[in-house]
């Protein structure tokens, strides 16, 4: 009896020592806990980047439409500044006619009054004349110009003569008075042709002043709708700096729940290992006790067999997506896909038969998740409606990876499934045609929850 109870402590400190080496060994192995940012600010980070993508999406489109303006403006600007100098040059010719209408009106005015002057010396001269020479409407010669005569012949001479000088006198009368009435219409269409190029010349002014307000209005719109593009073009860039910090806190904090679940797994194994390491040593004390006892101690130390550790989650996440990603570049095959691998498509009576996916081996959306799924022992149907109520829903917010994502069409049936992989990527199977792939999460149409199975 007292031999048995002595066994019975030499093994149980025989675990105890074997189980004390083994947490001071693994101690030094595993360091302490890292920190594990809460659910709630994982959330709030994403929360605030997609506030800020959504920000910088609106501000975006507001360029845009600033842009767009700031072009039409500057087409606005070339044609008021085309009107302008269409403006000018009319101005110029305006002034340039108004001024040789001033040169002609001066000259015109210049020849009527010479004309004017001669006609009165010419008046002065006839009148002299006329006083000796008519008599009573008739031309009678001079009395002086007739003494002195010597004969008759003289006389008829002296006559014929005094006629002709009258004659004469009257024609070049005649003549300055018409002179002057020409002179004098000339003078009057000159100051005309000024009045209009003087009117002309004004309305030409007129226009250039209108048009060079215009052409300042459309210059000063332009210059303002420029400042508003580079506000819009800098708040732009602040809050895409701002996403970008807010995406690199966000990945900070996922940074250090994925060190802490890997801390986790380390320490899960460390203990695994202890269990291992004081099951042996049990064994091999009770061995020893049995050896030095005799065997007396019967069947007192068969034991159980010990189950393998079930790999769970972010270790069974990881398994999942790496045999998701395994199957890159296997092709679409409609019904294709079961937990051992790509299988032979089958027939729909349409879209799928005409890429001939009957005669493919590969996978179709759900064909994949159930190859991946199967990986930690989770059997999935080959239904994507049916694998959407399979597990617990999370928002899109909180998807981690090895979530399932799906999609459906504006009735709510849902046709697409595929798996979150992290860093807003996601793997798929996507359509007849295609490979299984990564791609960015699309987000048109898609579920508002995932599917978490781990």
């Amino acid at each position: 009896m007292s031999a048995r109870r002595s066994g019975s402590t030499l093994v149980s400190v025989a675990l105890a020592m074997v189980t004390a080496v083994g947490i001071a060994g693994t101690a030094q192995a595993v360091p302490p806990p890292p920190p594990n940012p809460s659910d709630s600010e994982l959330q709030q980070g994403r929360v605030d980047v997609d506030s800020k993508a959504g920000e910088v999406g609106r501000l975006t489109n507001q360029l845009t439409q600033a842009e767009t303006k700031l072009l039409e403006l500057s087409a606005e600007v070339q044609l008021k500044m085309e009107d302008a100098n269409k403006a000018q040059v009319d101005l110029d010719e305006a002034e340039a006619a108004a001024l040789a209408a001033k040169r002609d009106a001066d000259g015109a005015k210049a020849e009527a009054e010479a004309a004017g002057r001669a006609i009165e010396e010419v008046r002065k001269q006839v009148d002299a004349f006329a006083s000796s020479s008519y008599q009573q409407g008739s031309t009678v010669g001079s009395i002086r110009a007739l003494m002195g005569v010597r004969s008759a012949d003289e006389l008829l001479e002296r006559l014929r003569m005094l006629d002709a000088a009258s004659g004469s006198q009257l024609t070049a009368l005649d003549n300055m008075h018409r002179a002057r009435t020409d002179k004098a219409n000339k003078d009057s269409l000159a100051r005309k042709a000024l009045e209009v190029a003087k009117s002309k010349e004004d309305a030409a002014e007129t226009a250039k002043r209108t048009a060079d307000t215009a052409r300042n209005a459309a210059v000063s719109a332009r210059a303002g709708q420029e400042r508003r593009a580079e506000q819009l073009e800098n708040e732009r860039g602040s809050v895409e700096r701002q996403l970008e910090e807010a995406r690199n806190r966000v990945g900070g904090l996922q940074n250090q729940r994925r060190t802490f679940e890997n801390w986790q797994e380390a320490k899960r194994r460390e203990e695994a290992e202890l269990a291992r390491q004081a099951a042996e040593a049990a064994a091999a004390a009770a061995s020893e006790e049995r050896r030095r006892t005799g065997g007396s101690s019967g069947g007192g130390n068969r034991g159980t067999a010990q189950k393998p550790t079930r790999v769970s989650g972010s270790g069974a996440a990881q398994i999942v997506i790496n045999r998701a990603l395994s199957q890159l570049g296997v092709i679409y095959a409609w019904g294709g896909g079961n937990g051992s691998g790509p299988t032979r498509g089958i027939r729909d009576g349409g879209v799928a038969d005409s890429f001939g996916d009957y005669r493919k081996i590969g996978f179709d959306c759900s064909g994949l998740m159930i190859y991946a799924f199967a990986g930690i022992g989770i059997n999935l149907a080959h239904y994507s409606g049916y694998q959407y109520n399979s597990g617990r829903k999370v928002p899109l917010s909180q998807m981690q990876p090895g979530d399932m994502l799906f999609w459906a069409h504006s009735g709510g049936r849902i046709h697409h499934v595929a798996m979150y992989i992290g860093g807003g990527r996601m793997v798929e199977a996507p359509f007849s045609g295609a490979r299984v792939r990564v791609t960015s999460v699309r987000y048109g149409g898609i579920m508002p929850y995932a599917t978490r199975l781990i």
